[in-house]
């Protein structure tokens, strides 16, 4: 295992709960840590931020909008970063369209109906099929309403005017996961396979039985491919300068 800490990046809408399984694991043999992705308008605005509190070097895992964050992290401060683990995300700028496609979900969101707003991105085939699908959906709108309507409109935003990352992950040299459900529509198992193919260190692991959130769908799973990755040794890095 890493012997720097691991921090885990949510997604929109998540706060720390997304991560309770890794947590629980990971937890009883190295520092874990969730930051916030609640702090800016920008994606910029957000990394900038982060890059204030967290530790000297660490591990980096990001789902989803954390996976974006952990991107402009990276970007910006690709000597603190060990590892690098990528769920369920996208490193391509929005189009106009894409980014107009938010409306909908914004306006409920504007109109107070959370529930209907979580129902709207994590409804229909973006979470796998099975018992658990109800239990995550459940927790993913607590985790909404936790956070509130002004919050993740925020993020919404930051999403919308996000760069593209193309470039940033080619020049990732540190040990990367690249990890997603195989049945998640949102981001899907073929937009990873791209990211990984960017990447000269990285390994793809598709989760079976999971859609958009495989850390609480298939969480066994989605723990031994993050203990293999921490498992990976460091890539030499220049020593950061004081």
């Amino acid at each position: 295992m890493s012997s720097d800490p691991i921090v885990f990046l949510p997604g929109m809408m998540c706060d720390a709960r997304l991560f309770a399984p890794q947590i629980a694991d990971l937890s009883r043999e190295m520092a874990v840590t969730v930051a916030p992705i609640t702090c800016g308008e920008r994606i910029e605005e957000i990394a900038s931020n982060l890059l204030d509190l967290l530790p000297a070097r660490f591990a980096l895992a990001g789902l989803s909008m954390g996976g974006i964050v952990a991107m402009e992290l990276l970007r910006r401060a690709p000597d603190r970063i060990t590892k690098l683990a990528l769920m369920d995300t996208n490193p391509l700028a929005e189009t106009p369209q894409s980014a107009a496609g938010y409306e909908p979900f914004v306006a409920k969101l504007r109109a107070g109906l959370i529930a209907e707003a979580v129902e709207m991105v994590l409804g229909g085939d973006i979470l796998a099929p099975g018992p658990a699908r109800a239990e995550v959906l459940a927790l993913a709108t607590q985790m909404a309403q936790g956070l509130g309507a002004e919050v993740i409109i925020r993020q919404v935003r930051a999403l919308q005017r996000r760069r593209d990352y193309q470039g940033t992950l080619r020049r990732c040299k540190v040990p990367a996961l690249i990890l997603c459900g195989t049945e998640d529509r949102l981001t899907p198992p073929r937009r990873h396979e791209f990211m990984a193919g960017l990447m000269p260190n990285a390994r793809l692991v598709t989760v079976e039985g999971a859609g958009h959130l495989p850390v609480l769908e298939q969480p066994q799973t989605v723990n031994a491919a993050l203990r293999g990755w921490l498992a990976q040794p460091l890539v030499l890095q220049r020593p950061i300068r004081a």
